[in-house]
């Protein structure tokens, strides 16, 4: 009897959570082929169809179904198993910085598996920017971070890919306007950069109505209605919603997030590392 590969399991979960297998290769760091291979290959394994023509993508038929279900309790008890054997004796301090939007989604999970995991070791939590996050890196302050890539560095342990999008208060914009009213963190960031290129690239006209040094600040805006802005889905909840495809948006890139981990980190450090880089992907993109 054949076993069920992880590797398989994992890239099946990332089509059934975003709903294409291009966002599923973009998930799981491979190209659309491979991740279709792997995907035939899996129903080699089953021995059944798992995915069918769906409109003008693919969807689940009634085996995949049920394989999804099987395929999540899997890949926890790998998880918790490898959890366990990492962390029965370990201790110390792990340092982690993350950005708000993960901290709201995704984060809060996988630091409680890692302290039950890991009841001896202290956590020491730090939210805040990009910029910030990374220069805490670099002089020590932190052990490991998840921050927005610009470039690629030596410290990264994994990386996550995730659309851009629009993103306005579910009740629509307060008032029309002809040009395009937006809400933007302070430079320097990289969702402002990437809105502002694809503006301009479109011709757009657009103004800044409000700014704000903080996800709590661009989050109270963009619910009021004063303007829309540019983020991941993991912005969309309490209100904001993906904007109406009327307002003829232009069409943005990819994010890319960086896990980093300080060179020579201890063993927990780098066991929570790992723990992220293969977890921390979202489930269910706006599509």
């Amino acid at each position: 009897m054949e076993t069920l590969d992880p590797d398989l399991l994992r890239t099946f979960i990332a089509f059934v959570d975003s709903g294409s297998l291009a966002q599923a290769a973009l998930s799981v760091g491979r190209s659309p082929s491979a991740v279709t291979a792997q995907m035939q290959r899996l129903e080699e394994i089953v021995g059944e169809a798992l995915l069918a023509p769906q409109g003008r993508g693919r969807g689940l038929t009634p085996a995949g179904e049920d394989l999804i279900g099987h395929a999540r309790r899997i890949l926890a008890a790998h998880r918790e198993a490898w959890l366990a054997l990492k962390g029965a004796r370990a201790a110390g301090r792990v340092a982690i910085g993350t950005t708000q939007d993960f901290a709201d989604s995704g984060l809060p999970d996988l630091l409680r598996a890692f302290a039950v995991s890991h009841p001896r070791v202290r956590i020491e939590l730090r939210v805040g920017r990009s910029a910030e996050l990374a220069q805490a890196m670099q002089s020590g302050g932190l052990d490991l971070a998840i921050v927005m890539r610009q470039v690629a560095t030596p410290d990264e342990v994994g990386v996550l890919r995730e659309p851009m999008i629009w993103l306005c208060s579910q009740k629509g914009l307060a008032s029309r306007q002809e040009e395009l009213p937006l809400a933007l963190l302070d430079p320097y960031c990289g969702f402002r950069e990437a809105a502002l290129a694809a503006l301009d690239t479109a011709g757009r006209r657009y103004r800044i109505a409000a700014g704000s040094a903080s996800l709590a600040g661009l989050r109270t805006a963009v619910n009021a209605g004063v303007a829309l802005t540019l983020r991941t889905a993991r912005f969309a909840h309490s209100g904001i919603v993906e904007a109406p495809r009327e307002l003829g948006l232009p069409q943005v890139p990819i994010a890319e997030f960086a896990v980093r981990l300080r060179a020579r980190a201890d063993g927990p450090a780098a066991d929570l590392a790992a723990l992220l880089s293969g977890n921390l992907a979202l489930p269910g993109l706006l599509g």
